[in-house]
């Protein structure tokens, strides 16, 4: 393989997509360099819409950067007519190879099209897409979320008597959803809701989406304390919309933790820090660092070499004392 050159990482803001060219190397016509051997990579991410986005990002930029990688990143701010912008700009932009991860599963059949007749395979990270032709996307590197949902569930079958914190015979939940249409708010709700299914003690009593986002969490959690006072547990979709539900508690005087049990996925610092303080009961660990995993799977995608339709990141769960342990060596 070419030895690749060095060039910094640049941001595409969205009002300025049609404007920019594809750094120091590019083409008159503002197409990327194919002259020195550098990867050209057009990357468009969901948004900074929580802590575990935002570890996601600085994996990739910092991985690109360190492995030559020229990278062109556009913020989506949450909306997926930005990321198909995006990705089109990246396709008349002539970049090698473009990886974005979906705001929401569908819709994205048109400019997948267009990028594979441009012949500039895709990478997808993070989340996956539905589309109705699969040739369309490389490979998808990311998590289980379904897995991620039967761990959250999984506990929660184990630990219904604890749960049961009204002692009322039932276990009542309620879920903070992710972004409606987002692939891991789906399959995370599956997931819980097919484990859960083996306990007819616990039951989701409200369940509503709180956008990924901690004051989403936290409005959400606020409306459900003031329609019901019989929740025993909160099953929050990420990190973030759980620590949102913790303010929310706190400020109704209860006690998270205790007078209501928390149960999130993501594993960040901030919620990782919240299991051990004990104001969360156990954390579904969502690994953000794939930068190394993609940087590798694009280089072997042009190479021409064979990849796996689907690379699933490793993964783990953590209670209090686990967490505790893990949070002095923790990178995101």
């Amino acid at each position: 393989m070419l030895k690749k050159t060095l060039i910094a990482v640049s941001a595409i803001p969205l009002t300025a997509l049609s404007l920019t060219a594809c750094g120091s190397d590019s083409a008159a016509d503002g197409s990327a360099s194919e002259d020195d051997g550098t990867i050209t990579m057009g990357f468009a991410q969901v948004g900074a819409e929580s802590g575990w986005r935002t570890a996601n990002t600085k994996s990739i930029q910092e991985t690109a950067e360190a492995e030559g990688v020229d990278l062109k990143f556009t913020d989506a701010q949450g909306k997926q007519e930005n990321q198909i912008q995006a990705i089109r700009s990246y396709i008349q932009q002539k970049v090698d190879v473009i990886a974005f991860s979906p705001v929401v599963e569908t819709g994205f059949d048109a400019v997948l099209q267009e990028a594979k007749a441009a012949g500039i395979p895709v990478i997808l990270t993070d989340r996956a897409v539905d589309v109705d032709d699969p040739s369309l996307y490389e490979t998808f590197l990311g998590s289980d979320f379904v897995l991620e949902g039967e761990r959250a569930g999984d506990w929660l079958v184990e630990n219904a008597a604890d749960s049961d914190v009204n002692g009322d015979g039932t276990v009542n939940v309620v879920q903070l959803e992710g972004t409606t249409g987002a692939a891991p708010a789906i399959d995370r709700a599956e997931g819980f809701a097919e484990k859960i299914a083996a306990d007819d003690t616990i039951e989701v009593t409200a369940s509503q989406t709180g956008d990924f986002t901690r004051d989403g969490g936290k409005q959400v959690m606020e409306s459900f304390l003031q329609s019901d006072d019989t929740i025993d547990v909160v099953f929050a979709h990420n990190d973030d919309m759980g620590l949102g539900a913790i303010e929310a508690i706190e400020a109704a005087g209860l006690t998270p933790g205790e007078d209501i049990k928390i149960i999130t996925i993501d594993a960040v610092k901030d919620g990782m820090t919240a299991l051990a303080e004990g104001k969360i009961n156990y954390i579904v660990e969502c690994n953000p660092l794939l930068g190394p995993q993609l940087m590798d799977l694009a280089k072997k995608v042009l190479a021409g070499e064979e990849v796996p339709e689907r690379v699933v990141t490793e993964e783990g769960a953590f209670d209090q004392e686990q967490a505790k342990a893990a949070l002095p060596d923790r990178q995101y």
